[in-house]
């Protein structure tokens, strides 16, 4: 069988889960509970911490750069204009043709603002960006965003840092009907059986932080996430069992002795 890999642009993984870098409780820390999530990408707030920060104390300082993949953010960007400037400015500082696209409408709910993401993720493109940009449930947005060439969409299963689970089940199938790109699942993941249920949905990769980073032990949940994504995965292609209303047998009645 072919190997069962995530493309993204012109890049493959194997691993379908992307973990952030913020909110752990020390570099160390962090470290182990990247390595143990079996990512192969993982994502910064360009705005938060400088991508040259690599020195000893800083967790972009302690992780393997020859076997990840940086995905940098626009994470507080509240506008097109400066999501683009962000984006273009981590490309400078050695970030890559990569970008995680957010623009942020409200400031309590963290929703993004679709308007100003679309012309963003146009002007990326155009500038030969690889954009991934975090969205909402709404198919229409994510046909246009495919549209204007990004690599991916990723939408909310719940707001960021809520931990409340997929919360918009039937919206993310809807949406992965309506578009050829990878479908990434970004915020709202709390826990093992969060992400396994986003890849049964048909998701083809799941994005967290606050889910991994905030846990009581960070590493352990790191590695349970891992695990669940893989399951939820397989069980998505290997195709569930149709739900019915009455109990059905699992032994024929065919050769019974009575």
């Amino acid at each position: 069988m072919p190997e069962d890999l995530l493309r993204i642009g012109t890049r493959s993984f194997r691993s379908r889960l992307i973990v952030g870098t913020g909110k752990y409780p020390d570099p160390d820390v962090g470290r182990r509970a990247i390595e143990a999530s079996g990512a192969e990408m993982v994502t910064v707030a360009v705005r938060r911490i400088p991508l040259s920060d690599r020195g000893p104390g800083s967790v972009l300082g302690a992780l393997d750069w020859t076997r990840l993949t940086l995905l940098p953010n626009t994470a507080g960007c509240y506008a097109a204009q400066d999501a683009v400037r962000t984006a273009l400015l981590a490309r400078e500082a050695g970030g890559g043709d990569l970008v995680k696209l957010e623009v942020i409408g409200d400031p309590r709910t963290l929703m993004p603002d679709v308007v100003a993401l679309l012309e963003a993720a146009a002007a990326l493109v155009k500038e030969g960006m690889t954009v991934l940009p975090y969205t909402t449930d709404d198919l229409v947005v994510a046909r246009r965003l495919q549209d204007v060439g990004c690599a991916a969409v990723m939408p909310l299963g719940a707001p960021i840092g809520s931990g409340l689970g997929i919360q918009n089940p039937h919206q993310i199938r809807l949406l992965r009907e309506a578009v050829t790109v990878p479908v990434i699942i970004d915020a709202g993941v709390g826990t093992a059986s969060d992400a396994a249920f986003a890849m049964e949905l048909g998701a083809d990769g799941v994005l967290m932080n606050t889910g991994i980073a905030g846990a009581r032990d960070p590493v352990r949940m790191a590695e349970a996430m891992r695990e669940a994504v893989s399951a939820g995965r397989k069980a998505f292609l290997a195709g569930r069992i149709p739900r019915k209303m009455h109990a059905n047998a699992s032994s024929p009645d065919a050769g019974i002795i009575e």
